[in-house]
């Protein structure tokens, strides 16, 4: 019997409107994200499936928690609409539990252990949250702004596209933007960046200036163009 009510990522699948085969790959990138974390199988417990063929494929089943953490990837609408349902199939199902059961009023002892219990979950969960906050990694949606504001900062240190130093060592300062940008975070790329991290990131992008090495060679070919014009 099991200790938890719990989704298949084929119930899931079917709520959020994506191929299982999505579905999984998606709660398996999450997986990844936690690595070694000891309460993996709080969210997402390996499990198998039959198929009409009685084939036996793999899937997973998804805790309410997982199901939360699970929405947090969907933004807009369909979000939205995944949390409505699967808040909605968990309530069924405690109800369901709450009809099945006959708990004495009077029995205190059991009373206080429920209680006890709901309170050591809540800890858990609590703890999962702070550990999640540092260790998720920014979205698509944010990796797309990384890289726009530092085009703008690149371009703005090299003196547009049409400055010399653009047509001649651009892909020079790209590269070395995002070296420092690497090394100051600590990450070997900058989609690992953790998400409480971004506006910081954002931040060091903006204030972002190339070294004086750097510089001196931006200078020396815009300052080309320069003489070129004065000619």
């Amino acid at each position: 019997m099991e200790l938890e009510k719990t989704l298949t990522s084929l119930e899931v699948a079917e709520m959020v409107g994506r191929r299982h085969d999505q579905v999984m790959r998606d709660i398996e990138n999450v997986i990844n994200h936690l690595g070694n974390h000891k309460s993996v199988e709080s969210y997402f417990i390996p499990s198998n499936y039959e198929n009409s063929q009685r084939k036996t494929f793999p899937c997973y089943k998804l805790t309410k928690k997982g199901c939360e953490l699970y929405s947090t990837r969907m933004t807009g609408e369909k979000g939205t609409q995944f949390a409505i349902a699967y808040i909605e199939k968990f309530n069924e199902m405690e109800n369901h539990i709450k009809e099945q059961s006959h708990l004495p009023m009077n029995n205190t002892k059991l009373l206080l252990e429920t209680a006890l219990k709901h309170e050591t979950k809540l800890e858990e969960i609590e703890t999962d949250v702070t550990y999640l906050k540092g260790n998720m990694r920014v979205d698509s949606l944010q990796q797309k702004d990384l890289q726009k504001a530092a085009k703008q900062s690149i371009l703005y240190a090299l003196g547009g596209k049409e400055s010399n130093a653009y047509q001649e060592i651009s892909k020079k300062v790209f590269p070395a933007f995002w070296n420092e940008f690497k090394e100051h975070f600590k990450v070997p790329r900058y989609p690992d960046l953790p998400k409480i991290k971004y506006d910081e990131a954002i931040r060091f992008i903006e204030l972002w200036r190339p070294s004086t090495s750097l510089q001196i060679e931006i200078d020396a070919c815009n300052g080309q163009m320069v003489m070129s014009d004065a000619t």
